[in-house]
């Protein structure tokens, strides 16, 4: 569940983060370390980029599913949860990735690599964050949301982070399906059900989060490289990732509209998704005569982000009843 951005487990999104200075068995600060340093640094090693794009994605869902009749009591118990099991994960990939965050520049500064943190803290840390978020939507949504949010955190942190990201170039793909789970149980969280808007959702923001992972991975190739870190960029080449980006982008801007055609959603929701998904398509095609690849890929990277927080906020608010 590794999207910055606003999905879980946005995929590698969160070169900004950093470690925290703290001996797990002792549990004593260093006499120069703040008490509140050491709690901004388990903020950042938990990714609050990533918790709060899940935040917008997750509130999208719920707002979409209640029609305008908004339990506000449930809402932020589901935002609470969703958030803890989301900074689980993101602690359970730096731990996992402990290994080669070292060798990326963009990574060579968090906690685990870093030396910051050790591992059993980071693990623990985890743990805690996981079974707090855990029990809390068990005891305020339903089964099935936290079916939803177990099943993202678990292809996140165990498929995608512990498996496929070294091994294979589908691992993007396959991350994307966890950064799908937190507006789907945000939807299922009112609805306790699965219908055909939840599975427009799944498709909307696994079609997303593929070019949106693809733009790092572009803009981050060396580091990619360096690693040895099979994504599709370093595997198959940058022309054949531009090509996917643009199908996937394609899908995503014909997916979209199905909101509105069966009735989820209002029409100013289709005009200006619509607009912004041909926009990104435009972007997205200008990269095959790009004279640099690496400016390219972040603004493509950036239109992601600004897409998908915009759709958020309208099918919040252009909803029908």
């Amino acid at each position: 569940m590794e999207c910055a951005g606003p999905s879980v487990y946005t995929v590698d999104n969160d070169d900004l983060y950093r470690g925290l200075a703290l001996d797990y068995v002792q549990l004593e600060l260093p006499h120069d370390v703040s008490v509140s340093e050491v709690i901004r640094k388990y903020i950042l090693v938990a990714k609050p980029g990533i918790i709060f794009g899940n935040l917008i994605s997750t509130a999208g869902g719920f707002l979409l599913a209640s029609k305008g009749a908004v339990d506000v009591g449930l809402l932020l118990a589901t935002l609470v949860g969703v958030s803890l099991v989301v900074a689980s994960g993101c602690v359970f990939n730096n731990y996992i990735d402990r290994s080669i965050d070292g060798k990326m520049v963009r990574t060579q500064n968090r906690p685990l690599a870093s030396g910051l943190m050790s591992p059993q803290v980071a693990m623990l840390y985890a743990i805690v964050l996981g079974a707090a978020g855990t029990a809390l939507l068990l005891i305020k949504t339903n089964v099935l949301c936290v079916a939803i949010v177990l099943i993202g955190f678990a292809v996140y942190a165990g498929v995608y982070s512990f498996y496929l990201k070294r091994r294979s170039v589908y691992a993007t793909l396959i991350g994307s399906l966890a950064g799908a789970a937190p507006p789907l149980a945000g939807y299922c969280a009112v609805t306790s059900s699965l219908d055909t808007a939840a599975l427009i959702l799944f498709a909307i923001f696994t079609l997303w989060q593929v070019p949106h992972s693809y733009a790092i991975a572009i803009y981050s190739f060396e580091d990619y490289a360096a690693a040895h870190i099979p994504v599709l960029p370093v595997v198959q080449g940058i022309a054949a990732a531009k090509k996917q980006i643009c199908c996937y982008i394609l899908g995503f801007t014909l997916v979209t509209p199905l909101l509105t055609l069966s009735g989820y959603a209002g029409y100013l929701f289709l005009v200006v998704t619509g607009a912004m998904g041909i926009f990104w398509l435009y972007i997205a095609w200008a990269g095959f005569t790009t004279a640099d690849n690496r400016i390219w890929a972040k603004k493509l990277f950036a239109f992601s982000i600004l897409l998908m927080t915009v759709l958020n906020v309208m099918m919040s608010i252009d909803v029908t009843t």
